[in-house]
């Protein structure tokens, strides 16, 4: 590894692992952890609390449990560490937005 690699956000991380789990049409991973300063799991800097909005084919024909699982095996690292809490929106293409 080069001795000047930069160091990723957790931002970075989770969007690059569902990037790379779900191949997805879209993807947005938004940082709240500002929004829950002085609540259990929020460390200064932040990074903690995070919101996915993701859209992939991997989602045709699973429930809504079942996606969960999946993201949040994708995710087990980031979940067993600095991360919080992740609130997650996953759609198949086509379906509405909930």
């Amino acid at each position: 590894m080069d001795v000047f690699a930069v160091v990723m956000s957790t931002k970075d991380l989770i969007t690059n692992r569902l990037r790379e789990a779900f191949t997805p049409e879209s993807l947005d991973v938004t940082d709240e952890s500002h929004l829950h300063e002085g609540h259990a799991g929020h460390r200064p800097g932040g990074e903690t609390h995070f919101r996915v909005y993701i859209v992939s084919p991997a989602f045709q024909g699973k429930s809504r449990i079942e996606r969960h699982r999946m993201i949040n095996a994708a995710l087990s690292a980031e979940l067993a560490g600095s991360v919080h809490a992740l609130a997650i929106h996953a759609q198949a293409p086509g379906e509405a937005a909930s």
